[in-house]
């Protein structure tokens, strides 16, 4: 059944509720933005474009630009044309990167567009959702070992992942089923880690009370 869904899930997933455009006065909520989004009207979802070109050399700015396009989740489209469905935030990201471009000698033009049609805009979300399950795998796969680990070794884990998760969640668009399995494993770690004892942060006395 295809949603009356005209907005995409917030970076980080979760509930997200939308409007029906149909019935204005019903709410729709969705607890999984991916299945419900990707599945809107077609052509209701407008993204943000970044057309560009950097000059191979010298190699650092071209690689520097890659990077921070794949810290911000990028659909690939074409060699030098990616997309991000638009907000206020990712058309400014974007036109940040597009500056950084210019700056290198390069090229650039920031676009707003919407697919043609319903099938082209399910594949661009996607294929972003794949790229996101890839990485909530990984950190599933490195909590299960961690898990096996000592208790250093489990609360070391704990840290670092739960920061990877919320840098994976800044660029989750579409949250795929990979997540919810991913958080829990993160998770599981502070639990041991309270079961056993460890893990647990001590709290500072309270101001003007004196530490026994």
């Amino acid at each position: 059944m295809t949603l009356p869904c005209g907005m995409r899930p917030t970076p980080g997933g979760g509930t997200c509720g939308v409007s029906s455009t149909r019935t204005p006065a019903r709410r729709v909520w969705c607890n999984r933005g991916y299945t419900a989004c990707v599945e809107r009207e077609a052509g209701s979802g407008s993204w943000v474009l970044l057309s560009y070109r950097v000059p191979r050399e010298p190699s650092s700015p071209r690689i520097a630009i890659w990077r921070k396009l794949r810290r911000l989740g990028v659909a690939q489209i074409s060699d030098g044309l990616v997309a991000l469905p638009a907000d206020a935030r990712t058309r400014e990201q974007l036109e940040w990167i597009a500056a950084e471009v210019t700056e290198a000698g390069g090229t650039a033009t920031v676009w707003l567009a919407r697919p043609a049609s319903m099938a082209a805009e399910r594949a661009l979300a996607r294929g972003m959702a794949d790229a996101r399950a890839d990485e909530y795998r990984a950190v599933l796969a490195q909590a299960q070992a961690a898990a096996a680990g000592s208790t250093s070794t489990r609360a070391a884990a704990l840290r670092r992942l739960r920061s990877e998760v919320r840098r994976i969640g800044r660029r989750d668009f579409f949250p795929p089923p990979e997540r919810d399995g991913a958080r829990a494993a993160v998770e599981s770690l502070a639990e041991a880690g309270t079961a056993t004892g460890v893990g647990v942060v001590a709290q500072p006395p309270a101001s003007g009370e004196a530490a026994r």
